[in-house]
């Protein structure tokens, strides 16, 4: 069992001047006088929770640009896939360049001008959440441009020792899943960007910066860091505990209890009877995990302002709840038990016109094809098993910790 530990990320280690590493030192070094750009958003904050542009700038280095993820560099936007402009930031004077909006990428023109790039998004680990593409993108376009690319690396706030789901399959690309990963993968920004850039041939001139005393068997709570919310409706690390499997929700209409204050946890629908789902989802004896029976009615998003019924989902033991295998088993029992009601989302999703939903975020057809011909959650779950040991034996070199 992991012991509490103070975890120093990876923008701490660089405002110091670097970790143990005299590579990472000689980095560090290297950047001083460098005219930088950052990534960051809400999360992008010390230890101290100061955000990273003000303490980059008060340490007296070069800051010319700030560049906003899905959301936006300071979380201006509340819900899901609502896109933003480029703006002048109100605290530091900056221009912030949208990668969420007009352009997912950035372009020649926002880079021109800067030597290096820096990266501080807070991920979870999650392939269909978005940080990891903006960040794989922005690569790309810094090895085009001949701009070095340094990722100040965060834990993985659900743990790096677990990988779960099927691998995305090339033909199901989207902006929730740009390469060949897991649905769980298990790393941190870090340690996907040393893959991205060799397995996936980025090529930029690259440098991870890695957090100090982070262990891959750490929750959040281990880490000693205070908790920003990297978006708006993952507002705890407990709904990051949740999220790898809940977030296949989205691809159903079904609420993933988005509108509420747990999103994620709670899930239901007006045409669902709590008691019998419940019932039926006892009889798939899940590990780590309870469901209590409810209804609530979400503010916005799917059923805003309608009574749904549904559960909400208590992880008892996280070391044995599987995220994943529950989501499944929660999208099969709903179908059996409202076969009628229950409905796959259409497109258009995260800027993909025309493969459904479920699809993009399962990586593939598998999930849909198995529950509309009635197979199991084990059946489902068995035809991408061997899928993860692949990935896993992939990015065991580039792993940090």
């Amino acid at each position: 069992m992991s012991t509490r530990a103070a975890v120093i990320p990876g923008v701490d280690v660089f405002l110091r001047g670097g970790g143990a590493s005299d590579g990472v030192r000689a980095a560090v070094a290297g950047l001083r006088h460098a005219r930088l750009g950052l990534i960051a958003h809400p999360a992008s904050v010390t230890s101290e929770l100061q955000f990273s542009a003000d303490a980059i700038r008060a340490a007296g280095y070069d800051l010319r640009a700030l560049f906003g993820p899905q959301h936006g560099a300071r979380g201006e936007k509340q819900d899901n896939m609502i896109e933003s402009d480029h703006y002048t930031d109100p605290v530091t004077g900056l221009t912030v360049h949208s990668l969420y909006g007009e352009v997912r990428k950035p372009t020649p023109e926002m880079l021109r001008g800067l030597d290096a790039v820096l990266f501080d998004l807070q991920d979870v680990g999650v392939r269909v959440y978005t940080f990891v593409w903006t960040m794989a993108l922005a690569m790309e376009a810094c090895a085009d441009a001949g701009v070095r690319f340094v990722v100040l690396d965060r834990p993985n706030p659900i743990g790096g020792v677990r990988r779960e789901g099927p691998v995305l399959r090339e033909e199901y690309r989207s902006f929730v899943g740009l390469h060949p990963v897991p649905l769980r993968h298990g790393l941190t920004c870090g340690e996907m960007a040393r893959w991205l850039n060799v397995e996936r041939a980025i090529g930029c001139d690259l440098t991870v910066i890695p957090c100090e005393s982070w262990r891959r068997d750490m929750s959040w709570d281990d880490t000693g860091l205070p908790w920003v919310m990297p978006s708006p409706n993952l507002p705890t690390p407990d709904s990051c505990v949740v999220y790898p499997g809940m977030v296949l929700v989205e691809g159903t209409n079904m609420s993933e209890g988005r509108g509420t204050t747990r999103p994620f946890e709670l899930f239901g629908a007006p045409w669902l009877d709590p008691v019998a789902l419940v019932a039926r989802l006892g009889l798939a004896s899940l590990p780590g995990v309870a469901f209590r029976p409810c209804h609530f009615e979400p503010t916005f998003q799917k059923h805003a302002g309608a009574l749904s019924g549904g559960a909400q989902l208590h992880v008892t033991d996280p070391g044995t709840f599987e995220p994943v295998r529950t989501a499944v088993e929660i999208i099969v029992a709903a179908r059996r038990l409202a076969r009628h009601d229950f409905a796959w989302l259409e497109p258009p999703y995260e800027y993909e016109e025309t493969l459904p939903p479920i699809d993009i975020l399962w990586g593939g057809p598998g999930l849909r094809e198995g529950v509309e011909t009635g197979a199991t959650a084990d059946g489902i779950l068995e035809a991408v098993g061997g899928e993860v040991g692949d990935f896993a034996a992939s990015v065991e070199r580039y792993l940090l910790y």
